[in-house]
């Protein structure tokens, strides 16, 4: 896929921005939400500044993002071409916005339906952040499914400036401030169609 690098990102603020497709098959005139990805961590600071920052720029698809400061402020600003974006708390998002058009329930959302809600309980019930992150390495939310793979997970640390990026059997971690060049190919294996 071209996306030029990972779409999700965290700046020497400690603000987050992490992206997810948003399900519709809408297009229209806006910026790529890579494009908009960038600018947000590039100009903003705070959650508050994200999200009036991703109301105001118009995309060209359906798209999420969450964003996370260090303060623990949180939000999800669902986008989609020639609607207003919507802004919600919940502190989990996948693939679909809501209000959902239970008419047009279809196996892709049905799947991200049922992937939001077992991050939600996983929120819930997990001991400690290494239960949590082990929960997004397993399905439903670690996709092996061929229309909608699971490419990488990120864990953000907005107060100690990290980010773990994750793969079943390898951990590659990130410090703001000092930087390890590296590279990983990771074996996907026979995705299920």
């Amino acid at each position: 896929r071209p996306w030029g690098g990972c779409l999700d990102g965290m700046n020497a603020d400690g603000l987050v921005a992490s992206v997810t497709f948003g399900g519709g098959a809408a297009q229209g005139e806006g910026f790529s939400i890579i494009l908009i990805a960038r600018y947000v961590l590039e100009t903003c600071s705070r959650v508050s500044e994200a999200v009036d920052a991703l109301r105001r720029i118009p995309v060209a698809l359906s798209q999420n993002v969450t964003v996370l400061d260090k303060s623990g402020a949180h939000a999800t600003v669902c986008m989609s071409p020639g609607v207003a974006a919507s802004v919600s708390d919940t502190p989990v998002c996948a693939n679909h916005q809501e209000p959902l058009d239970a008419v047009a329930v279809s196996p892709a959302l049905s799947r991200s339906i049922e992937r939001q809600a077992a991050a939600l309980r996983a929120l819930a019930s997990a001991a400690s952040s290494a239960e949590l992150t082990a929960t997004f390495l397993a399905p439903p939310l670690y996709s092996r499914d061929a229309q909608s793979p699971t490419v990488y997970t990120a864990v953000y640390r907005p107060a100690a400036s990290t980010v773990d990026y994750l793969w079943p059997g390898h951990v590659m971690t990130q410090r703001i401030g000092s930087f390890s060049p590296g590279e990983y190919v990771h074996d996907y294996g026979e995705l299920a169609t």
